[in-house]
């Protein structure tokens, strides 16, 4: 193979783009070289190069049951509460 390039083109979220931006700068890299060394690992190792998981609170049958409990807890006079667990000392 020679070493010609290709441009590929994709999108993503605005927000998610810029803090990529960001963070690639921050490690000497500009997107285009950090996509290529992310390329370039799954190309050699045929498997996405870290974890790749669910995380079942956010399903869609759970979001659903908490929006039924809120709801419930609304309907008698419960009070929902939010909490900004980054102010709550938990880590």
């Amino acid at each position: 193979m020679d070493n010609a390039t290709a441009p590929i083109t994709f999108h993503m979220n605005a927000e998610l783009a810029f803090n990529f931006e960001k963070a690639c700068q921050e490690l000497g890299l500009t997107t285009s070289e950090a996509f290529t060394i992310f390329a370039t690992k799954v190309a050699r190792e045929r498997r996405i190069p870290f974890e790749v998981a669910v995380d079942p609170f956010y399903s869609k049958q759970n979001i659903a049951r908490l929006k039924k409990s809120i709801a419930q807890m609304e309907a008698t006079g419960g009070i929902i509460h939010e909490v900004d667990v980054r102010d709550s000392g938990v880590d």
